[in-house]
């Protein structure tokens, strides 16, 4: 067999075995919020994004967003956003391109975050409101995970707060976006270490954890 014909072979196989995780480029992202669900009227306040590589943090993002509506007094007090910070700031459609830009293709982007579904049902929401189309990025949900490979006796529930004090963070969450986002990622790349131990390694494999857990788990 020729040497191009080895290299050939080799990254078939590479590929078919999946794109290590180690290799996969992550965006953590972390939205603050005027309320819980979108399609009620709460708009987005804040959005932190952390780009990471190989266990290192290559970019970050962040901007206020004005919400164009007053934020409630109880958001004010969780999160310490007042209607004076986002005076003023981009709306979520001036800098939806910029957000995408930074997140980058679905093809390379893996999109984390903690409690993914509420994340994404703004994102996805914004988007649709402002005839932007949302890539069908790969999710990872922090919170699902940890509820796979940590026991109760280690944490006793899967928030942020705990979960980024059980793995020692260097940035503690603290209902501010990139903080958050930050938070999250310390959080994600503790999680990795443990993958570890259930022979995960690839995207493909991780992507898939959930279920595999699911089949091996013995009747009760």
């Amino acid at each position: 067999m020729s040497d191009d014909s080895m290299n050939s072979s080799w990254q078939s196989t590479f590929q078919e075995l999946g794109r290590p995780l180690r290799e996969t480029t992550f965006v953590v992202i972390d939205l603050e919020t005027t309320g819980g669900a979108p399609h009620l009227g709460a708009g987005i306040t804040e959005i932190g994004a952390v780009k990471i590589l190989r266990g290192e943090v290559i970019a970050e993002f962040q901007s206020f967003i004005d919400p164009q509506h007053p934020i409630p007094g109880y958001i004010t007090d969780l999160t310490g956003i007042t209607n004076e910070m986002v005076f003023q700031s981009p709306t979520i459609s001036q800098i939806f391109p910029s957000l995408l830009e930074f997140l980058g293709s679905p093809d390379t982007t893996v999109v984390v975050a903690q409690n993914a579904p509420f994340d994404l049902s703004f994102l996805k929401f914004a988007a649709n409101e402002h005839s932007f189309a949302w890539p069908k990025f790969p999710v990872l949900d922090t919170a699902i995970i940890a509820r796979k490979v940590l026991s109760r006796e280690e944490v006793p529930n899967c928030k942020l707060g705990t979960l980024a004090t059980f793995f020692g963070t260097q940035t503690l969450p603290n209902h501010r976006a990139l903080d958050d986002a930050r938070a999250t990622v310390d959080v994600f790349h503790g999680l990795l270490e443990r993958l570890g131990t259930f022979d995960v390694s690839t995207l493909e494999e991780l992507l898939n954890f959930g279920k595999k857990i699911k089949k091996q788990k013995s009747p009760e």
